[in-house]
């Protein structure tokens, strides 16, 4: 009920931008330019954690953009989920995956949020933005689908005020393919994805969840990230990009 009534809310009332405050307009025209994925090319953590594959970001986490995130995952602006969807599907696409000449299916896997986050927040952050990412590649001819097959197996500390290690650490271990979850993903290109990038602990932790199930997606493909938003000095060329 919480959802519907936020959705609803977010729709009727209203609002001013979440990303600077401009009057009476849910995103405004130059919040949704800095979203709009222009920028969006590799990022990479320093230090890089061992296993994380290679990530594309959207747009740097900074002002307007981190404001707008941040509505959406903690004060449930759940509207906004739409044009944080469409950051995340520039970043897939400047990833090349979906791009001229790729075949098959794309299956986004979101990084879950703990079941008490979930509770406390009133719904998913990363999967509503892969959702909303998935519909915005199938509309631009990216056969695109979310495939939620990843699950926390045990417990693990809030990452806030955490540092790169710590956060390893925290993590290590703790996410696992869902049982059954294997055949979801079976001949797709997998990517995962995130609404951010900070430490890349957590997209780390992901990556060896996968490859622990075996190969990642069809024949000769090639396991990517993909996320809205990372620190502007993650952002730099990475020679070879793409690879795993």
């Amino acid at each position: 009920m919480r959802g519907w009534w936020q959705e609803l809310a977010g729709l009727v009332l209203p609002v001013d931008c979440a990303g600077c405050g401009a009057a009476r307009v849910l995103v405004c025209a130059e919040c949704r330019d800095v979203l709009g994925g222009a920028p969006a090319g590799p990022v990479r953590p320093s230090p890089r954690p061992e296993g994380l594959p290679a990530v594309w970001a959207a747009a740097v986490y900074e002002g307007g953009v981190r404001s707008l995130l941040l509505a959406h995952k903690e004060r449930g602006a759940l509207p906004l989920a739409g044009v944080l969807g469409a950051a995340l599907a520039a970043a897939v696409l400047a990833g090349g995956t979906g791009g001229p000449g790729q075949a098959g299916e794309v299956a986004l896997v979101p990084v879950p949020s703990a079941r008490r986050q979930v509770r406390a927040r009133g719904h998913d952050p990363a999967r509503r933005i892969a959702l909303a990412a998935a519909g915005r590649l199938r509309r631009a001819g990216v056969p695109a689908r979310v495939a939620p097959v990843l699950g926390l197996r045990r417990a693990v500390a809030d990452q806030a005020g955490l540092g790169a290690r710590q956060r390893r650490e925290n993590l290590a271990g703790a996410l696992a393919v869902r049982r059954g979850g294997r055949r979801l993903t079976d001949g797709a290109r997998i990517v995962l994805v995130d609404d951010l990038i900070t430490t890349g602990a957590t997209l780390a932790e992901a990556a060896r969840a996968v490859r622990a199930e075996g190969p990642a997606g069809g024949p000769g493909a090639v396991l990517r990230a993909a996320v809205v938003a990372a620190p502007a000095d993650s952002f730099r060329r990475i020679e070879g990009a793409p690879r795993d």
